[in-house]
């Protein structure tokens, strides 16, 4: 069974950074894909940053381009999130996923995926 564990989230000031990770577990993710999406108070779930775990390929939503950076450890089967340039509006609950192959159609959907963390909250205050 795979389990997905965000850590990292908190409160933070507009300009600030934070980084979230994600421990991965209970499979060999070598062809898997990794997303972090974000969900705000009333608003639909939305794609974030996305990585092939094969080869560390990313892709951003336009939103976070050139503030956001996601990367992987695979020696601790871990996925990152470096935010930097924090705003207002990136506050959410932030959620790491795992779906077991690579789409490049449909990897920004996230009922693409199969396996979803608990989720970490991210605060950005003005």
């Amino acid at each position: 069974q795979v389990q997905l564990v965000e850590s990292g989230g908190g409160l933070v000031q507009a300009g600030g950074s934070l980084r979230l990770s994600c421990a991965a577990s209970g499979r060999t993710f070598s062809s898997y894909a990794m997303g972090w999406f974000r969900q705000a108070a009333g608003k639909e779930r939305e794609f974030v940053a996305g990585i092939r775990w094969s080869d560390g390929s990313p892709n951003y939503a336009d939103s976070v381009k050139g503030r956001f950076t996601i990367s992987r450890d695979n020696a601790k089967n871990t996925v990152f999130l470096q935010m930097n340039s924090l705003k207002p509006e990136d506050t959410a609950v932030y959620y790491c996923a795992a779906r077991p192959t690579y789409n490049s159609r449909t990897y920004y959907y996230p009922e693409s995926y199969d396996y979803w963390g608990q989720g970490t909250q991210v605060t950005v205050s003005s």
